[in-house]
């Protein structure tokens, strides 16, 4: 049997590889704290599980959906969207899909054509690559010149008549970093000026701290809307990463080849999740502002905790997300080890502690830590880590 060339081309995520080994060490009875996937460590809360336990025992969930989603869930995230943006979209500009991993996937499908070039910046999420290798285009790699942001003079640089696409992922996942509004508006106005489509990855747009404001792309003026796309889902906010909702805002003729795309290859998100989200859309929200408060008191108690740590050093605090990303270049010195990569697989065998290598953001000598998980066993984790290092 052959395989594919386009697969073949593909790198497997090394998140998930990382916490499947982490599990595979737990199974064996080890003591393994895992900080290497992003999910929150919340129960997702009960009156949207009920609501799905209350759909099916009613029958509601028994048959196919539209492809693109439930009208009324839709027209719920239409309520969401246009309330918080002040946009004007209705829901014939929405596709609900199985997750907002998808949804990027689906993007890339339906919106890049071979030789196409999309601008990612890093670091940037580990699937932004792959998906637009998936799609036989080319995902170009921008590293800041200076901090963990981006400007459009460092997009500049890899920018000419092949790009067609940015990807933009505010907070950002790994670094945390949070772009202010005067730095999406300058992005904005560069890239419609020059007819480049901004794809918004906001997944994270709820998980801010520190009187930190988030700003979507979507809350700039009409000429930077028009030429962004959004991408969001529940899985982050509402501790819904096993329901897998996400949900693409963006015009009608795309939301339309989406929705072609989505009826050949899923059908339809699962109707129980379906009817999950729309509970989760319509019911008390005092659970998000809960979460986001202790992800936000975890964040404040780990990062002093963190310069202890012995050769790690935190540039820039998370202003969101859930990830701490230390640079530790001065680690690999004093261990030896030539690779964050290395030095992640031999923490993990040795002392149990799970975390993502910075390689696979793009940035070497960085580890990404999930701080979604119990504090204290976060601080053990760093304890383990240091013992790592002194030995």
């Amino acid at each position: 049997m052959r395989l594919s060339k386009r697969i073949q081309a593909v790198t497997p995520s090394a998140t998930m590889a990382l916490s499947s080994r982490a599990k595979e060490l737990a199974m064996q009875g080890r003591d393994v704290i895992n900080l290497s996937i992003g999910e929150p460590d919340f129960n997702t809360p009960d009156f949207i599980g009920q609501a799905a336990v209350d759909a099916i025992k009613k029958s509601k969930t028994d048959s196919y959906t539209p492809a693109g989603g439930l009208l009324e869930l839709k027209e719920k995230i239409v309520d969401k969207i246009n309330s918080e943006h002040k946009t004007h979209f209705s829901n014939q500009n929405i596709a609900v899909t199985t997750g907002a991993k998808y949804a990027l996937y689906v993007l890339a499908q339906v919106l890049l054509n071979p030789e196409d070039e999309v601008l990612i910046p890093l670091p940037y999420w580990v699937s932004y690559g792959e998906q637009v290798k998936l799609a036989e285009a080319k995902p170009i790699f921008v590293k800041p010149k200076k901090g963990l942001k981006v400007t459009p003079a460092d997009l500049q640089k890899y920018t000419h008549h092949k790009t067609k696409m940015l990807i933009i992922n505010s907070p950002n996942n790994p670094s945390g970093q949070v772009y202010s509004r005067s730095e999406l508006e300058a992005i904005g106005k560069w890239a419609a000026e020059r007819q480049i489509t901004i794809i918004a990855d906001d997944i994270y747009g709820k998980l801010v701290y520190n009187q930190t404001k988030f700003t979507s792309l979507l809350d700039l003026d009409e000429a930077i809307r028009q030429n962004v796309i959004l991408v969001d889902g529940l899985s982050k906010t509402y501790a819904m990463t096993g329901w897998r909702v996400g949900y693409i805002a963006g015009s009608s003729e795309m939301i339309k080849a989406v929705n072609s795309l989505l009826s050949h290859s899923t059908s339809n998100l699962s109707a129980v999740s379906q009817y999950a989200a729309l509970a989760a859309l319509t019911g008390d929200q005092a659970c998000v502002e809960e979460m986001r408060s202790e992800y936000e008191q975890r964040l404040n108690i780990l990062v002093p905790l963190l310069d202890n740590v012995t050769g790690f050093k935190l540039s820039e605090k998370p202003q969101g997300a859930f990830y701490l990303f230390p640079d530790i270049s001065e680690a690999l010195k004093l261990t030896g080890y030539k690779t964050a990569n290395e030095f992640a697989l031999a923490l993990l065998e040795q002392e149990g502690v799970a975390t993502v290598p910075g390689e696979t953001f793009g940035y070497p000598n960085h580890l990404r830590i999930s701080y979604a998980a119990d504090v204290n066993r976060v601080k053990e984790a760093f304890e383990r880590i240091n013992n790592f290092i002194k030995q």
